[in-house]
């Protein structure tokens, strides 16, 4: 287990607001929809959200207008970085719109993606255009079947590849996102590295007991030295580019840059910035939080900036979130319910 980190630095412009264990508020993740076109076994499976299943109501997902105020107070607190969640992203109309209004955001110093790329060749070009700076990508594996299955609904990996390539066309910065699971697709590692370790830097993440749906079971973590054992071997650890990165980062003996995502066998919440904004702007201070900080309501009921962002400072001060350093502490009843990875992303 990492220690906590007791440091409190001064966050950007100036301000130094920081939670009960001394990290700073710096990543603020928006959550544009709740529906995806996938249904990915980790995240969405099918068996809960089927044809069936009753997602939000556009009047209840926050306004473009609403994201942006929102962004700025958050912005005006500390934050420098946004990215863009979901569900999927891309399935949220006029996001191009979205982003130029958080790029004219004065302070704003990247504005990212995470998106399971189908939408990339038609969106990319815009994407770029209205400011948004990278995108990660995810894909889980090269193998048809395999990614078939673990997607939920046979989508061929092609079809990711295709948005991968649209954004590299389109000038943007693309990381891959993989999520590792004993069994499933862990022996599929080292072809999809040796396919695109030259287009782009790649994350290998453990599953991780996100939501309440996804199966997880420690037994099918995949540990960091397997994982690199997988892709060849021969990786020495890097420098993080800076506090709170979640990837620990690693490169192959040609400098292909593989990073390691260790929520479960090493946890790094010593070093959490990130908050979480729902599409409903409900606040998610973790990943696994169980609940959170409805935003949306003073918002429509005309609060003014300078009492939201009372609102947010008190609840950011009051954080003492350290779930993943806690996992094998809790008992699956003091652990208790938790936000679905749809809801606010990854």
């Amino acid at each position: 287990m990492s220690p906590l980190s007791t440091t409190r630095p001064a966050s950007a412009g100036g301000h130094s607001l920081t939670d009960q264990l001394g990290r700073p508020l710096r990543d603020l993740r928006l959550s544009v929809t709740d529906r995806c076109n996938l249904r990915c076994t980790y995240c969405m499976p099918g068996e809960v959200f089927g044809p069936d299943f009753a997602f939000l109501p556009r009047a209840e997902l926050l306004s473009f207008e609403e994201l942006e105020r929102l962004s700025r107070v958050f912005v005006g607190l500390g934050v420098n970085k946004l990215r863009l969640t979901g569900g999927e992203p891309l399935l949220r109309k006029g996001l191009p719109e979205l982003i130029a209004r958080l790029t004219a955001i004065d302070g704003v110093q990247d504005i990212a993606m995470t998106t399971n790329g189908l939408l990339l060749p038609r969106l990319a070009a815009d994407l770029k255009a209205a400011g948004l700076k990278r995108v990660t990508v995810s894909l889980d594996s090269l193998d048809p079947e395999v990614f078939g299955r673990m997607n939920g609904l046979g989508v061929h990996p092609d079809k990711v590849l295709d948005g991968i390539e649209a954004a590299l066309t389109a000038g943007l910065g693309v990381k891959i996102n993989t999520v590792v699971q004993r069994g499933v697709n862990d022996a599929t590692l080292g072809v999809l590295w040796d396919a695109l370790k030259d287009r782009a830097v790649l994350r290998f993440i453990e599953f991780m007991d996100v939501g309440n749906h996804n199966g997880w079971n420690l037994d099918a973590v995949v540990p960091p030295r397997e994982v690199l054992a997988q892709l060849g071997g021969g990786f020495r650890p890097i420098q993080a580019h800076y506090r709170g990165e979640v990837a620990a980062r690693h490169v192959d003996e040609q400098g292909h840059e593989a990073g390691l995502i260790t929520s479960v066998t090493a946890p790094f919440c010593g070093d959490c910035t990130r908050a979480r904004l729902s599409a409903v702007g409900v606040l998610y201070t973790c990943l696994f939080a169980g609940g959170g900080l409805d935003l949306r309501a003073p918002l429509r009921e005309g609060a003014s900036d300078a009492q939201l962002s009372k609102l947010l400072a008190r609840t950011w001060r009051a954080r003492r979130d350290r779930y993943s350093e806690e996992r094998g502490e809790l008992t699956a009843q003091q652990a208790g319910p938790k936000v679905e990875m749809s809801h606010i992303g990854g």
